[in-house]
């Protein structure tokens, strides 16, 4: 079968297409071939050596990717929930190894959701890791409640517009930041407020938010303590939030914390719910299999509306 592979950390040319084996499949899995998948920046940064290179840097080669949409090719023994030919998608062995780069992905069942028939593989794709970090992030480790105000910061990217789109229809006041180019997508899929962070200082126009979704990294979580009331929380989702950064949050009654999405075919199954009612759509930019490298260029300039998407022929 077709995959993309790394033997080695680096740039995009270290992105190698090539033949592999059809992998087998355990007695929880299922065999799923694979119609659209979509990369976020966790996959570029492992490329280069950061992001989860420390978890994978003994299974050279690796095969990047987490996030699928396709068909079951055949089901484990113990699989119950699906059959061959059904449509799922889901976000696979995340922070494992994936192995989503390929034709084929042998994926535990538990990580998976049936596609809702309303949306193509390619919007199902774009509503994995990304989906799932929001959908997480919000109804479980926050619980952002109806009437709190929320600060989403990059507000039109992967994690961002759904995150927007979820704090909407939970009811909750969307402020968000992105670029001005930005500001009518926003506006369309439910943001109440926008700051345009090139011409604007969030600190200086946003106060008493109960939430602040943090995409950006350890300087936008400080920056944003004093725009958050006391008891509100901050969550942050590239990397660990220094330890002297969350103190200084605590000392102004604000709960500061990293959070790592998971796999879950649980959550999956919510977001599916949200995607058939229409309350979320992905926004998607397409690329074929073959345009990997690119792809992985567009997702490096962090100037990306929304999600990314390959599809697989």
């Amino acid at each position: 079968m077709k995959a993309i592979i790394i033997n080695e950390f680096g740039g995009t040319d270290k992105l190698i297409h090539t033949e592999v084996p059809t992998p087998e499949t355990g007695e929880n899995e299922v065999l799923v071939k694979v119609r659209a998948l979509s990369i976020n920046p966790v996959d570029t940064k492992t490329r280069a050596g950061k992001g989860m290179a420390g978890r994978l840097k003994d299974e050279f080669p690796i095969t990047l990717g987490w996030d699928i949409s396709g068909v079951v090719e055949k089901a484990g023994s113990a699989v119950t929930r699906f059959k061959a030919g059904d449509e799922v998608f889901g976000m696979v062995n995340f922070p494992g190894h994936g192995r989503a780069y390929a034709e084929y992905v042998a994926a535990p069942a538990g990580h998976l959701a049936l596609k809702p028939a309303n949306i193509t593989h390619q919007q199902a794709a774009a509503a994995t890791l990304a989906a799932l970090t929001a959908y997480q992030a919000l109804y479980k480790h926050t619980k952002l409640q109806k009437g709190q105000r929320i600060l989403v910061h990059a507000a039109a990217g992967g994690v961002g517009h759904f995150v927007v789109q979820m704090a909407k229809h939970i009811g909750a006041h969307v402020i968000g930041t992105s670029s001005v180019a930005n500001r009518d997508f926003l506006k369309g899929i439910g943001l109440d407020e926008h700051i345009d962070y090139k011409s604007q200082d969030f600190t200086k126009v946003v106060k008493d938010v109960d939430l602040v979704f943090d995409t950006l990294g350890p300087e936008s979580v400080a920056q944003s303590i004093g725009v958050v009331r006391s008891g509100g929380t901050i969550v942050s989702i590239p990397t660990t939030i220094p330890a002297d950064i969350v103190e200084k949050a605590k000392e102004n009654g604000v709960h500061a914390f990293f959070f790592l999405v998971q796999s879950s075919g649980e959550d999956m199954q919510a977001i599916a719910d949200l995607l058939e009612k229409g309350i979320l759509t992905p926004y998607v930019n397409h690329y074929d299999f073959s345009q990997m490298d690119i792809a992985h260029q567009q997702q490096e300039t962090a100037g990306t509306r929304g999600k990314i998407v390959l599809t697989i022929a």
